[in-house]
């Protein structure tokens, strides 16, 4: 039986991976459920697009490998395991070390770009499109790269300035179009994730 794909995106830091792993929790205790960041799939720094100010695009498609990613799904969905590769953000590179994943009934796929690559949306049986205000988004990815990813407030403003702000207007923003569900405020929005909570629940028996 052919697994079902939730893909879930939303700017940087608008709350999608704390939406991608409640759903994870919940349906665990009562299935198979995986969950696959495509920031794992990054190409690291050196491979990556370059922003105007010649730092490394992280906010643009191209930064994904792609042909990777759909491997892997296509490999899920036709009951084969995978070993997904996993990334490292304060060295900025992929490290040696792959995660080995079963295939499962439900599949959650998140990331700023999800619904962005054309390759990828065509896959997903659910679109959850995470909708946060951008100062909150601003304030969050600040507190969370200065804290977990070690870096300074300077690189972070520059970062955000010169690809993250541009490519969320070029490429994420646009992408919510695709979306069949969208979800304000992230995780904190209790009646959305009682709601997909449900229906993840209902999807598994």
């Amino acid at each position: 039986m052919k697994p079902t794909i939730i893909g879930i995106a939303g700017g940087t830091a608008s709350g999608k991976t704390t939406i991608a792993k409640q759903l994870y929790e919940e349906a665990r205790n009562i299935g198979s459920v995986v969950l696959i960041r495509i920031d794992d799939y990054y190409f690291g720094k050196v491979n990556v697009p370059m922003a105007e100010n010649g730092i490394p695009n992280f906010d643009h498609p191209d930064a994904y490998d792609v042909d990777l990613i759909v491997q892997n799904l296509e490999d899920l969905i036709n009951n084969k395991a995978i070993e997904k590769p996993t990334y490292d953000f304060v060295e900025s590179k992929r490290t040696d070390v792959y995660e080995h994943i079963e295939p499962a009934q439900v599949i959650i796929v998140e990331g700023i770009m999800t619904f962005a690559i054309e390759k990828l949306r065509k896959y997903f049986d659910i679109k959850i499109f995470v909708d946060t205000p951008s100062d909150i988004r601003l304030i969050r990815r600040l507190k969370r790269d200065m804290i977990d990813r070690k870096r300074s407030l300077e690189s972070i403003i520059n970062q955000y300035l010169a690809a993250v702000r541009p490519m969320h207007e070029a490429f994420v923003e646009p992408s919510k179009k695709h979306a069949d569900i969208i979800v304000p405020d992230g995780g904190h929005n209790k009646v959305a994730m009682d709601f997909l909570i449900t229906k993840i629940k209902q999807l598994i028996k």
